[in-house]
């Protein structure tokens, strides 16, 4: 694609306005500071939306001018209006990517995409994250080691409710023994999707330079190829064709 990628920052941004200890972690919210590494990158231009801004921040025009769509929800999912998910769908499949950042699992618009309930199991504990990287030759996974480690995370574990994807580029493993499937590539008409586990709002993860580098590979990832766009209907044939026998 010609210019820089499009990226609108999607943050349901309740917890850092409601209590001080997710506001110590995230000052200028979880939105900000995925921004920040985002905007890091000359290849992309950064705008945030939030839940309580008119629309969600998600107008009609704001995705046709967005190429991809990063997504933090936790507490307020059932707060989202119908309209604006099937707005947001309607973008993916039309060729916008769409990164799902950790609880976001739950969120109306993964279910809807995924058409499954998208449950886990899950614990907060202070517990070491290791994210194995299994998928070492794909885009999301350049200039990454063997594994990344987050000192404390949240436990998501297995099972997780979700179709198969297309390519797994994570597995965690956390010391409570569980494993979880932590980057999921998926496609759904001309979009691309990626689940990516990490980022629990008491935990200063979106801070860390390699989760930014994992989010800015999956922006590019994620960015349409620009190819034709599919035709649908009735269609005039190609070729002559014989009269129909009557």
């Amino acid at each position: 694609m010609s210019g820089p990628i499009r990226v609108t920052v999607w943050n349901e941004f309740r917890h850092e306005q409601e209590e001080d200890r997710y506001r110590e972690v995230y000052p200028e919210g979880i939105h900000g500071a995925i921004a920040t590494g985002l905007s890091a990158h000359a290849d992309i231009t950064v705008t945030t939306a939030t839940l309580d801004q008119p629309e969600h921040g998600l107008s009609v025009e704001t995705l046709e001018n967005t190429d991809v769509l990063t997504w933090w929800g936790h507490k307020a999912h059932d707060d989202v209006s119908d309209a604006v998910v099937e707005r947001v769908q309607a973008r993916v499949l039309d060729g916008m990517g769409l990164i799902v950042l950790h609880s976001g699992h739950h969120s109306k618009i993964f279910r809807r995409l995924m058409g499954t309930t998208c449950n886990l199991k899950w614990r907060v504990a202070d517990e070491t994250e290791r994210l194995w990287v299994v998928a070492p030759d794909h885009p999301i996974a350049a200039g990454l080691d063997q594994y990344v480690e987050l000192d404390r995370e949240e436990m998501y574990g297995e099972f997780f409710d979700i179709p198969e994807p297309d390519t797994l580029v994570f597995v965690s493993w956390f010391p409570g023994g569980e494993v979880f499937r932590s980057g999921c590539c998926f496609a759904r008409g001309r979009g691309k999707i990626f689940y990516f586990r990490p980022g629990h709002e008491s935990y200063p993860t979106y801070h860390s330079p390699t989760i930014q580098s994992v989010i800015a590979n999956a922006v590019r990832w994620a960015t349409s190829s620009g190819g034709p766009a599919p035709v649908f209907g009735n269609a005039n044939p190609l070729e002559s064709l014989p009269a129909p026998v009557k």
